[in-house]
């Protein structure tokens, strides 16, 4: 008789997700996170551009949050230089494309990186396919590219990823079989959890899982992409924009940023995502409640690790420690 599945598939941006991961490395080493790549800004960007390689920001964010390696390694590919030739780029961005370029494969390095910094799991590509996102907006027009749909500041209507890319690998498809749950968020609605579920097969994939599917909700608003949005707006533009329509749970914050945070987020154009108090559920997905934020050095706003990561277990019980 086979044990209980432990793993855990976790989807999204690096940095979005990488609090999750963080947490979650203290419990288990089942760990499989999936991320996108269709960044084209910063340094992903010009490094996907310049090396015809997918771009390695997001990727990077999630092996170091995955680390259980050396600090110091951990600061060394998050190190990120600036000046001379190489200002903008992150030390671990070009680690994982000097490895991609001498193997010839994305997640052969990600999987040798993984290694090297001893991490509690693997971080795979949601696709090796160089695809652009794309967003038709209400008055017919399109944005194409996440920093193009970032700045556009329409609403959207659908989604899809340019050139369509191939179906979902057969090694992402057996982890999301083989998960007793699965983490979608935090991240941008559009531009971080999306293009993973655009990919062809992803969404079919999930919801023939016998896993648990979360839905982490984000704490603050993201400007020019969903302004004005509850978390209601949240999962309904999800489910419009992917074809996502099985969610077990939706994780949110029962507190928020107050005072001069508050202030300092209103003044960039961001807002707390917004729950209606007592309400058990939220289009029609039971909602699970905890105080999940923290505010970091410099006063950003994120998922605080191990609260996140506490609650995310706890879904998986009895059948995790």
């Amino acid at each position: 008789m086979h044990a209980p599945s432990r793993r855990i598939v976790v989807l999204g941006g690096g940095t979005g997700i990488a609090a999750c991961l963080r947490g979650l490395k203290a419990h288990t080493r089942e760990i499989t996170a999936v991320v996108t790549v269709a960044d084209d800004g910063g340094s992903s960007g010009r490094l996907r551009k310049d090396y015809q390689m997918p771009p390695p920001g997001d990727a990077r964010n999630c092996l170091v949050a995955l680390s259980r390696g050396d600090p110091l390694l951990q600061e060394l590919m998050s190190y990120r230089f600036t000046d001379s030739i190489l200002r903008g780029h992150s030390f671990g961005n070009l680690f994982l494309t000097v490895l991609t370029q001498l193997g010839g494969n994305f997640t052969e390095a990600l999987r040798r990186t993984a290694i090297f910094l001893d991490c509690a799991g693997e971080v795979l590509p949601s696709t090796e396919a160089r695809v652009v996102l794309e967003a038709l907006h209400p008055d017919g027009s399109k944005s194409t590219g996440e920093q193009a749909i970032a700045n556009a500041g329409k609403p959207i209507t659908s989604m899809a990823l340019r050139p369509e890319p191939p179906p979902l690998t057969a090694e992402i498809r057996a982890r999301l079989a083989e998960a007793a749950l699965i983490v979608i968020g935090p991240g941008s609605l559009y531009t971080s959890l999306a293009p993973n579920l655009l990919v062809p097969g992803m969404v079919e994939a999930i919801e023939a899982s016998p896993a648990r599917r979360l839905l982490v909700a984000n704490l603050m608003t993201q400007p020019g992409e969903t302004d004005g949005f509850d978390l209601a707006r949240h999962v309904t533009q999800l489910r419009q924009v992917t074809g996502l329509e099985r969610l077990d749970a939706v994780l949110c914050s029962s507190t928020q940023a107050e005072g001069e945070v508050l202030q300092n987020y209103a003044a960039a154009g961001a807002e707390p995502v917004q729950v209606p108090p007592l309400v058990e559920t939220v289009a029609g997905i039971p909602l699970i409640r905890a105080p999940l934020s923290t505010v970091l050095p410099g006063g950003m706003v994120r998922h605080d690790s191990e609260r996140l990561a506490a609650l995310v277990l706890a879904q998986m019980e009895p059948r995790f420690p």
